[in-house]
């Protein structure tokens, strides 16, 4: 079943979308760049919440933190989106920017456990 998200979070997404941090920038190119078969998309809104980037297809949500993250604070979130089926992966900043290689590699072992159906495997690997 389809939920739709709070009136308000489309013109949040679409704010986020116009000022991504660099970390978002980097992890955007390589999202694309390296898994184009998962479609990914950035900000979208999932349930009350704004996540950086989602595949619905792979089912997999990935969060860009900086200092403004609290792991404490975030597990009611991704309690949240985990209960819609999602799979969160959380990366800091710094990880992002300065090991784009490892960041590429869990992203792409997660993809091939997550792929929706055997005859969709997902083709995109690590560059």
């Amino acid at each position: 079943m389809k939920r739709n998200p709070p009136p308000h979070a489309t013109a949040v997404s679409r704010k986020l979308r116009r000022n991504p941090t660099d970390a978002e920038k980097a992890l955007w190119k390589l999202l694309r760049e390296a898994f184009p078969d998962a479609r990914f998309r950035r900000q979208v809104p999932i349930r009350q919440y704004v996540v950086d980037f989602a595949s619905h297809r792979a089912r997999l949500v990935i969060e860009a933190d900086g200092g403004q993250h609290d792991p404490e604070s975030d597990t009611a979130r991704t309690a949240v989106i985990e209960a819609d089926g999602y799979r969160m992966l959380r990366f800091w900043n710094n990880d992002i920017l300065a090991n784009r290689e490892g960041v590429a590699k869990v992203v792409a072992e997660v993809l091939v456990d997550r792929s929706p159906h055997p005859t969709l495997p997902i083709k995109g690997r690590a560059k």
